[in-house]
């Protein structure tokens, strides 16, 4: 049975990911720092990482989807701190869970990596420049990793959703929301169930020819 690691598992786009992949009959292990999910893990604990790879044992499939969006603020207003808070999280994690789980399935000789970006990302948005940089950080990973591993079995690919009706947009501020709103064509936020269902295709089979790739989910906001 093909088991599956989901990171930010206890809610959002990592919850909505496990319940689809389930579907699948694929076993899956959420991970999250707190809430419903099978393990509790700090993704910044470079250490507790190692220690749960070595208890998890073999996995097939990645799910980079913990992250934070941190400070709402203009850039020259922005702090040391607050960018390593959010990049730890968001790169420096995503790197920790990578290093972990890669060599198995490099071993195996099979393996996916969907690691969760944002078209944030791709586009800047006005006043997140630490979220937005730690998301372009994330593509260029995807980007590298899927070239190092191309003849190895394992494809490592990365989606850049726009804005998604999860709990971590919940505290996004609500000017915030109404501008990154309006640049969507179809004018409305994407649901987690949409951005789940990309997710298991990536994870399947199906997709043998794709690697180090950035798929967007963006009502069509998406200009490169």
């Amino acid at each position: 049975m093909t088991r599956a690691l989901i990171t930010g598992g206890a809610s959002g786009l990592g919850a909505a990911t496990a319940t689809r992949l389930r579907q699948d009959g694929i076993e899956v292990v959420t991970v999250d720092i707190a809430g419903d999910c099978d393990v509790v893990l700090d993704i910044t604990d470079e250490d507790a990482v190692v220690a749960a790879a070595a208890e998890l044992g073999a996995i097939d499939v990645l799910v980079n989807s913990a992250g934070i969006v941190g400070p709402n603020t203009p850039l020259v207003t922005t702090t040391t701190a607050q960018w390593r808070g959010v990049l730890d999280v968001n790169v420096i994690g995503t790197v920790a869970m990578m290093r972990a789980f890669v060599p198995g399935m490099v071993e195996r000789g099979w393996g996916r990596v969907v690691n969760i970006a944002s078209m944030a990302g791709k586009d800047g948005n006005p006043n997140l420049a630490i979220y937005s940089a730690s998301k372009a950080a994330v593509i260029a990973l995807t980007k590298s990793a899927g070239k190092e591993l191309a003849t190895t079995g394992v494809l490592v690919n990365a989606i850049a959703p726009a804005v998604i009706a999860t709990p971590m947009n919940d505290e996004t501020a609500p000017e915030v929301l109404a501008h990154i709103t309006s640049l969507i064509p179809m004018k409305r936020v994407g649901r987690a169930d949409e951005v789940a269902e990309l997710i298991a295709w990536l994870t399947s089979d199906k997709v043998s020819f794709s690697t180090g790739a950035v798929y967007d989910i963006s009502g069509g906001r998406a200009t490169y």
